[in-house]
């Protein structure tokens, strides 16, 4: 991991909230928040379509400026808690973690350019 990689957590999550919804199904709707325990992480919560009524929540983590670890922490369904460990919740969060990778990789120009004017501080 990159000690010296530094983001400004808002812009991040401004950047994120823009462009996130333009990886996910039209129908389905997403909220970025800045993770308050890790200056290089986000919260990404994810209300899907149609009927199944689930929510996702993961922790994505800035490695570099290219790269994210993204981790499932929770699943509900109308509020309530679900087994994540089934067939049908891993193929789901399994495309939205593929999904918030596309994102990432979509604002690699927007994390490269803020890491190289932190450098010239």
């Amino acid at each position: 991991m990159n000690r010296d990689f530094q983001l400004n957590q808002d812009q991040l999550v401004d950047a994120w909230q823009a462009q996130l919804p333009q990886s996910l199904d039209p129908s389905d709707t997403a909220q970025v928040l800045a993770d308050e325990a890790n200056p290089s992480a986000l919260r990404i919560h994810i209300d899907t379509a149609g009927r199944t009524m689930y929510s996702f929540d993961f922790q994505c983590s800035y490695l570099d400026t290219r790269e994210v670890k993204v981790d499932l922490v929770d699943v509900e369904r109308e509020g309530r808690t679900v087994d994540e460990r089934t067939e049908v919740i891993q193929d789901m969060a399994q495309e939205y973690t593929r999904q918030i990778h596309e994102c990432a990789q979509a604002l690699h120009d927007v994390t490269h350019h803020a890491q190289r004017k932190e450098g010239r501080k």
